[in-house]
């Protein structure tokens, strides 16, 4: 199998390439992996750097909207795992233009690729944050979608057009949503990595309002298992949940991260809670664990651990991103 990873280069979908070119996923065994990447600020080659020379894993420079550069990928792989997205809702909350450009018409331009190619599988993978805010329970794949943020919103649209392409034309395509993830090689711009590399360089951390949001995360290594498991298993038209099962308000986290670093409460400044700000996150996994065997392996509080101590490892990856970026 020949495999088209977008934004392969970027946190989950690394992940994702590192895992299937060491055949770690039953049934992916000996596959080939094409990454496409526009390799904007979140896409970093070094995030690949321990698979690029195996013959199993090739790159492509290029943009996902290119019609034309599509045309000349699709003929040779037999599936497409999307995961090539703008993520950040902070972001999309500044300006949502790209957001609809990468998220939305992106999505559009593989999706026609794949019609006119006939592939055999794709995967789309999408968010949690498309159903809004659930103030109790979780919510099953049935669930309206009700997206509050530009980011959610044009994740929203994204899943909408995928749905349609499978009943409109009968593509083999499936879609996931996963809750908060978390792990090495994480953009530091999102809260753990932001939070854990400001505190072991003494710097203070910014909570959003009192920090009663609260999350569901998800270990990336339990996210992309459960990614294989529905490219290789997952029914075509259908959408799977995949969950951690650990839930914690921001100010929890924020506590296990001051633990963790030997920090105190003196760190965290307050700050002005985030414009339409979702209060809680849970999605039920009950279909993907029934149908496909999936469970969330990695125990939070030991996967929190190791990523703390990775980031401690690893100065001279994230380094370099925060001091781009200019993030604090």
């Amino acid at each position: 199998m020949r495999i088209l990873v977008t934004g392969g280069a970027g946190f989950i979908g690394s992940n994702f390439v590192r895992k299937v070119v060491t055949d770690t996923y039953p049934g992916l065994e000996g596959a080939h992996v094409v990454v496409l990447d526009a390799l904007t600020y979140s896409g970093n080659l070094a995030n690949l750097a321990s698979v690029a020379e195996l013959p199993r894993y090739s790159l492509v420079h290029g943009d996902i909207r290119d019609a034309d550069l599509l045309d000349t990928l699709f003929p040779d792989v037999d599936a497409v795992v999307h995961f090539a997205a703008e993520s950040h809702v902070d972001r999309s909350v500044r300006d949502a233009s790209v957001f609809v450009e990468t998220n939305v018409v992106g999505t559009q331009r593989l999706l026609d690729a794949a019609l006119r190619h006939q592939l055999a599988r794709f995967v789309h993978v999408s968010t949690d944050e498309v159903y809004g805010s659930i103030s109790e329970g979780s919510w099953p794949e049935t669930w309206p979608l009700e997206p509050n943020s530009p980011y959610s919103a044009s994740k929203a649209g994204s899943d909408l057009l995928a749905r349609a392409y499978h009943r409109t034309h009968g593509l083999n395509i499936s879609i996931t949503r996963c809750s908060n993830n978390y792990g090495p090689y994480h953009f530091p711009e999102k809260v753990i990595p932001l939070f854990v590399t400001n505190l072991i360089d003494d710097r203070h951390v910014p909570l959003y309002g009192e920090g009663t949001n609260v999350r569901d995360w998800l270990h990336v290594d339990d996210h992309c298992r459960g990614i294989a498991l529905v490219l290789t298993n997952g029914r075509p038209g259908e959408v799977y949940n995949i969950g951690g099962g650990t839930e914690l308000t921001n100010k929890e986290l924020t506590q296990l991260l001051l633990d963790a670093t030997g920090k105190d409460w003196s760190y965290v400044d307050h700050v002005a809670d985030r414009l339409g700000h979702d209060l809680r996150y849970s999605v039920d996994i009950t279909k993907i664990r029934t149908e496909l065997g999936y469970e969330p392996l990695v125990p939070f509080e030991h996967g929190l651990a190791e990523v703390v101590q990775w980031y401690r490892d690893n100065r001279d990856w994230w380094e370099p991103l925060k001091a781009r970026a200019a993030l604090s």
